[in-house]
């Protein structure tokens, strides 16, 4: 009898560690289970268009892998393409993920294996994404911000934004209140009042710095080269980077989101930039296309031409200029130079 005991014990571990087919007959086998996700794990700052893709520990039958057998969760359920290839199975979201979003995606019990093992509990698991383009931190309460001076020379408006200037000190902000700030303030680092004045531009300016080193080495999605003149062009969402000056002149361009207000662009450019003005020249959004996700990183200087219609951040090394009747929906950032205003040069902050 004690002989039979060990037998008897090891039938039990079978019969009650097996896996359950669909009509809940036990069978002996290995559960099938979610050995690894990418994105893991709480990961954070997932870019926007990422791929899902989940790894089990055993060949799966792929007629159980689906979009009812995987989902994935934001502010709603996100439609998307599953696919599956030896033990990986991969969601393509529909859109890009939503920016600084928590995600839950879920592998449920309905997914088996070859054999016809079921997993035997459901998997699931969270990550963030991070932020749509470039995250501006601190700096977005700005429409101005420059390192070592503001000057304007005629009559200019910046709306629903603060302005400021830092390390550069008050007596380098010149030309207002000749220029206006329309429901925002003006700062510069010897402010001693109202407190934390200096604190705050500083925070600023190093956030400047971090939003400009982003950009600039942004790689995902894959980066387009672009050069010369841009005029006439209808560009899609993306990166695109020139080594060379670069300048709207022989026409409008136009940025089309493609109905996906999430859509983001990121110029880099190693040289100069400049707007002709008055010959076309105009940045055009279509498609839901949004100025708050526009990016223009340079490492040398801008010049938006006369009577200019721009949109974005510029997020620029050197001096940035406005000439007269330019506009802008976004933001002049100028990380180690001087903004310089004309006459009737209206900023939006974004």
């Amino acid at each position: 009898m004690s002989s039979l005991l060990p037998t008897l014990f090891l039938a039990s571990v079978l019969l009650f560690t097996g896996c359950q087919k669909d009509d809940y007959e036990e069978i002996i086998g290995v559960c099938p289970v979610v050995l690894t996700t990418d994105p893991s794990n709480l990961s954070l700052n997932v870019p926007l268009d990422k791929t899902v893709t989940i790894r089990f520990n055993t060949e799966m039958n792929p007629a159980t892998i689906n979009s009812t057998s995987i989902l994935l969760v934001g502010s709603d359920t996100l439609p998307g393409t599953v696919t599956y290839s030896g033990t990986t199975a991969s969601f393509n979201p529909s859109l890009n993920l939503e920016p600084f979003t928590v995600y839950t995606g879920t592998v449920t019990t309905s997914v088996k294996d070859i054999t016809g093992n079921a997993m035997q509990q459901k998997y699931v698991w969270t990550f963030n994404t991070g932020a749509a383009g470039v995250n501006m931190g601190s700096t977005s309460r700005f429409a101005i911000l420059a390192a070592t001076g503001i000057n304007s020379t005629g009559f200019s408006e910046v709306h629903d934004a603060d302005m400021g200037v830092s390390p550069g000190l008050r007596s380098s902000i010149v030309g207002f209140p000749l220029g206006e700030v329309i429901n925002g303030s003006v700062f510069a680092a010897d402010d001693l009042f109202p407190s934390g004045i200096p604190a705050m531009l500083l925070q600023a300016h190093e956030d400047l710095s971090t939003a400009y080193s982003f950009a600039q080495n942004a790689t995902s999605p894959t980066v387009t080269i672009i050069s010369g003149d841009l005029g006439g062009r209808t560009l899609v969402p993306g990166i695109y980077k020139s080594t060379t000056t670069t300048f709207i002149e022989n026409g409008n361009l136009t940025l089309n989101a493609n109905g996906d207000p999430n859509a983001f662009w990121i110029f880099q450019m190693s040289s100069d930039f400049f707007t002709q003005g008055g010959t076309g020249g105009d940045v055009i959004l279509t498609g839901g296309a949004q100025a708050r996700n526009i990016f223009w990183q340079m490492d040398g200087s801008a010049i938006l031409g006369n009577s200019t219609s721009f949109k974005g951040t510029i997020l620029g090394a050197t001096t940035l200029r406005m000439n007269a009747n330019a506009t802008i929906d976004g933001r002049l950032l100028s990380k180690n130079g001087t903004v310089v205003l004309s006459q009737a040069n209206i900023i939006h902050k974004p």
